[in-house]
């Protein structure tokens, strides 16, 4: 825990994280699709807006509190689904689980974890799930029957998804699923013998390589097979009716995460659907997608308060969620940042990222003359308020 300590941003622990795991998977997280240039206009988004403050004000009193779905939560944040959690760290899933009921705030199991919903239950922490579509229906509902028995109240729904993004990077380190042993990858993991030993070497002595836990026995394979099984492919028909007949078979929240035009937006909203997440994915997606940054604001106001808007994608300071917050967004997921800290330590890991991201938010807040997250929706946003009129 000392040594977590002396990392006082999420870029030193993404360095951190960087020693301890294989390139193949350090890489797969943290880099984007194509040339990059959606990742890239992430950060620039977020570096090139700014917030003017309001000054005399007495923040001594100030929190980053917000109520979230109808519950008082002590931070605008939600750990995002990822489907690598569980090989960064052994138990990955249920190490983040733990440190977002630590912090109070849900986490998102991914359809591609690795460890099944029922085990991440027993962390105790509250639960949203991550859906992604598959081409038989009747499996997907199956496993919506499955999530709702573990008490989970909220689904998202992963819209921008269409296809599996082109990843160059992933087939060059043999990290594609699925995953290719080679004597370049196995040279790697000799490399970082601290995550052979506690991760890779304990999941291959419980019965091998792991695999999706949440697809069902007869289809379940390792990362290491082949997606040979039709059934179970990502579907590239999904459509309006799919979210119809979804809200139908939810009982639960229903959200739609990838969201970044004001018309989808609208009509989302026409289905029934109880909020959005702008997001393009982190830029790991479509390469040519706009920051959520840039386009919040005119979802907004598209919706006019008729539905919850959420945002992620690239959050990497305190500021950056300030200025999602300020945008808009009533409350922020985070993908890359928790993971990293899951790397660098573990739980704690996790804790601290989220710790880290917690504290530059409320010194952004006092900084800007904000008592309260609510307080940032008045702050001038040059350039962004341009876009939204």
């Amino acid at each position: 825990m000392a040594a977590l300590q002396t990392c006082l941003n999420i870029d030193e622990l993404r360095l951190r994280a960087r020693r301890f795991l294989p390139r193949g998977l350090f890489e797969y997280i943290d880099r984007g699709t194509e040339d990059e240039t959606a990742l890239r206009r992430l950060r620039d988004s977020f570096e090139q807006a700014e917030l003017t403050p309001r000054v005399l004000v007495d923040c001594s009193e100030r929190h980053a509190g917000v109520t979230l779905f109808g519950r008082d939560r002590p931070l605008p944040f939600v750990i995002a689904p990822t489907a690598a959690a569980g090989l960064v760290r052994y138990d990955g899933e249920v190490l983040l689980a733990r440190a977002a009921r630590a912090a109070g705030i849900p986490f998102c199991v991914s359809t591609q974890s690795i460890t099944s919903i029922e085990a991440i239950a027993e962390a105790g922490a509250e639960l949203w799930f991550q859906l992604y579509v598959w081409r038989d229906r009747s499996l997907t509902h199956a496993l919506l029957d499955r999530v709702a028995a573990c008490g989970v109240d909220t689904l998202i729904l992963t819209v921008d998804t269409a296809v599996s993004p082109k990843r160059e990077y992933n087939r060059h380190n043999g990290f594609n699923v699925p995953v290719t042993p080679s004597l370049r990858g196995a040279l790697d993991v000799a490399r970082h013998p601290a995550w052979l030993g506690g991760v890779l070497l304990r999941l291959l002595a419980e019965g091998g390589w792991p695999g999706y836990a949440h697809y069902p026995p007869q289809f379940r394979t390792r990362i290491t097979d082949a997606a040979s099984h039709d059934p179970i492919r990502l579907c590239d028909g999904v459509s309006w009716d799919d979210v119809a007949e979804l809200r139908r078979r939810w009982q639960g929240r229903l959200i739609l995460k990838g969201v970044l035009a004001p018309e989808d937006a609208l009509r989302a909203g026409g289905t029934g659907v109880e909020a959005i997440v702008v997001s393009n994915h982190g830029g790991r997606n479509l390469d040519s997608a706009p920051a959520p940054l840039a386009v919040l604001p005119r979802i907004v106001d598209a919706v006019g308060g008729r539905m919850t808007v959420l945002a992620d994608s690239g959050v990497r300071r305190g500021s950056d969620a300030a200025k999602l917050l300020a945008a808009g967004a009533a409350a922020v997921l985070l993908g890359r940042a928790p993971l990293f800290g899951l790397a660098a330590g573990g739980q704690a890991g996790a804790e601290h990222a989220l710790a880290i991201l917690w504290d530059e938010l409320e010194r952004t807040m006092a900084l800007l003359g904000c008592r309260t997250v609510a307080d940032l929706r008045s702050i001038s946003f040059p350039g962004i308020d341009a876009q939204s009129s």
